[in-house]
């Protein structure tokens, strides 16, 4: 062989043993018991990440000692020290050695606790773990002792101490035994950013509990405890929510409430236009505990699919209570996840209860103000709401609009049964609106006296074909015709879809098929009955190829394999149910944008007050299919504002 043949070879194979292609074999080592102190270590490792981890431990043991107060103070944003107190029940002289040991507990005794966990803690990890990484000291005296009792975590050194009953956790040093993990740290400022929320996160579930956090001998935030006699729960809890996330927060929000089966929902969602572009106000709880959940995030979203514009993120605080024996809080070490025993469950009921929380149309709690204000009560304005006829004139309403779906069209594409035909309109009207504005049965005319008291006022002129201009009691509202019109076709059909109607589908002359993983393969084949629902055959033509053969009619235009792709994955993630209610409603507003009147169309003063009407009594009329707003509101003072009135 020359000598330039086989270089290569003989370059590869003359690496040094001790490269990184040839490591340098060691002994084996035996198989041992780890330290108890590298085990804590280890431990430490996935329940005190940075300082506001401690210091939620902390707030745990205080609450489940039955404290009505809490201090945090900090230095350096938790790293130099963390000092957790509370007038709790407080740790008996005896125990306190005991309670730094891992797996020492006081609030579960065997598997059934386990199971039922009622406590913000159970695992016994969270002293051990922090002291093995800190210099911890542990304060504790109980009602029954004549003082209290300092144990050194460090030295093992227990020496009696003043102070009155609680407990006081003394974290100084964080992460000292473990450089490497300190080094992983952000600014002070990040860190006490970090701590600062994590005892928000506790003080929104327990208004009976007051919150006190110092920094550097300087006080951040301070919320104090309500007491519990003097106001309801439900005023407690509101009272806190505006404490710490802001009155605005209670301004532009809705009560939720609702028990479905076992699960009981309570709280406040945000209203859309409230929605901010970060995910930063949004907190649930499961039985008390601040969790970070799939089912309960999608659940939350998915109510604010058809009112939410663009990637907008929701703003709420909800409450889930269920009984402890169908959550499993014991899936992460942090107990910030859960795994419930039946999540369709839990995810029907957020959900129902954010959808009906924001259903109702705005208007009317803006005029019950007014109207509780001067003569009536709230419950009586909602009986006269409801009792006053729409408007006599609704049966003359002309929208026109040439692209308009007809009924007849409407009914073809979901297979429905023919509805009763209502008498014909007077002109040329879109079916679509002519269907969503329907007269009402009663036809008398609306007394003059009760425009007062009409939530959106009376329609007094059209601004550029565009915008209706209408009078209140409070003072003007602006109305986009479009948008809240086609609001109302949109939920008009909704309403007459909800029988369980197919949706028409169109089959492909060409069947279109595409390269499909084996989830896509066994997601068609278990959701065969699913996709026909929405129009769409999909069929298995090879074991790694899958085919479309049909698709909606409303979209034989558009690309098959995308659309089956994207149902297909959302079969794979969400129920059956939630992704044809999702699908069905992205047609329906497809076809609503169509069959709304259109801008530049001149309305009569007596069809604008029809649709104010009609938006009065639509669910989600606030906001249109798209998430955009469909009406606001200039108060008087905003007007005399305007004006430098009263100046």
């Amino acid at each position: 062989m020359g000598h330039g043949v086989g270089t290569y070879n003989d370059r590869v194979t003359a690496l040094p043993p001790e490269s990184p292609a040839h490591p340098t074999p060691t002994a084996r080592r035996p198989i041992r018991d780890l330290p108890d102190e590298l085990i804590s270590q280890i431990a430490a490792g996935e329940v005190v990440e940075r300082p506001a981890s401690a210091v939620r431990e902390l707030v745990d043991n205080a609450l489940d000692a039955g404290a009505t107060q809490v201090t945090v103070r900090l230095l350096a944003g938790g790293v130099r020290l963390i000092a957790v107190e509370d007038d709790g029940a407080g740790i008996p002289r005896d125990e306190l050695p005991v309670a730094l040991r891992r797996h020492a507990t006081s609030k579960i005794t065997n598997l059934h606790d386990l199971e039922s966990v009622a406590t913000m803690g159970f695992r016994g990890e969270a002293l051990a773990a922090i002291a093995s990484v800190s210099e911890m000291a542990l304060l504790s005296r109980t009602a029954q002792q004549a003082s209290a009792f300092l144990l050194d975590a460090r030295s093992g050194e227990l020496r009696p101490a003043a102070r009155s009953q609680g407990t006081t956790v003394e974290v100084k040093e964080l992460f000292f035994s473990t450089p490497a993990r300190r080094k992983f740290l952000k600014t002070d400022a990040t860190e006490l950013a970090h701590c600062v929320e994590a005892v928000r996160r506790h003080a929104l579930a327990r208004p009976d509990v007051g919150f006190a956090i110092w920094h550097e001998g300087k006080l951040v935030e301070q919320w104090r405890a309500t007491a519990a006699e003097a106001i309801t729960a439900e005023a407690a809890l509101q009272q806190r929510l505006a404490d710490v996330l802001g009155e605005d927060f209670i301004e532009n929000s809705v009560p939720v409430q609702l028990r479905l089966g076992t699960v009981t929902v309570t709280g406040r969602a945000g209203l859309p236009d409230a929605a901010r572009s970060r995910a930063d106000q949004q907190f649930c709880y499961v039985n008390g505990r601040f969790v970070r959940d799939k089912v309960l995030t999608h659940a939350a979203r998915s109510a604010y699919e058809d009112v939410l514009h663009g990637q907008k993120q929701p703003v709420y605080a909800l409450y889930v209570q269920i009984d402890p024996q169908r959550v499993d809080v014991n899936v992460h070490p942090t107990k910030i996840e859960v795994r419930f025993r039946d999540s369709r469950e839990v995810h029907q009921a957020v959900r129902h209860a954010v959808e009906n929380a924001l259903a109702a149309p705005r208007a009317q709690a803006l005029a019950s103000v007014s109207v509780a204000a001067t003569t009536d009560s709230l419950v009586e304005f909602d009986k006269k709401l409801h009792q006053t006829p729409i408007w006599q004139s609704q049966a003359t309403i002309n929208f026109d609009d040439r692209v308009g779906h007809k009924v007849s069209d409407l009914q073809a594409l979901w297979g429905a049964t023919a509805a009763p035909k209502r008498p014909p309109m007077p002109t040329a009207v879109p079916a679509a609106a002519a269907e969503a504005l329907s007269p009402a049965p009663t036809t008398t005319a609306a007394p003059a006296d009760n425009a007062a008291t009409w939530p959106l006022g009376r329609a007094v002129a059209q601004i550029h074909g565009v915008y209706i201009l209408a009078e209140s009691a409070q003072g003007m509202v602006i109305v986009d015709m479009h948008a809240a019109h086609e609001r109302i076709v949109y939920e008009r059909l909704k309403s007459q879809v909800d029988q369980g109607a197919r949706i028409a589908s169109q089959p492909l002359l060409i069947p279109a098929t595409f390269a499909a993983t084996p989830e896509e393969v066994a997601t068609a084949e278990a959701h065969a009955d699913t996709l026909a629902l929405l129009g769409l055959e999909v069929v298995p033509f090879s074991p790694r190829t899958l085919a479309v053969r049909a698709v909606p009619t409303q979209l034989a235009q558009g690309n098959p394999v995308e659309l089956a792709r994207s149902v297909l994955a959302e079969l794979g993630q969400h129920d059956a149910s939630t992704v044809v209610e999702r699908a069905r409603n992205e047609i329906l507003a497809t076809m609503a944008c169509h069959g709304a009147v259109r801008a530049n169309r001149r309305l009569t003063i007596d069809e604008m007050n029809a649709l104010l009407r009609q938006m009065e009594i639509t669910e989600r009329s606030d906001q249109c299919n798209h998430g955009r707003p469909t009406w606001r509101q200039l108060g008087m003072k905003e007007l005399d504002a305007l004006f430098l009135r009263g100046r």
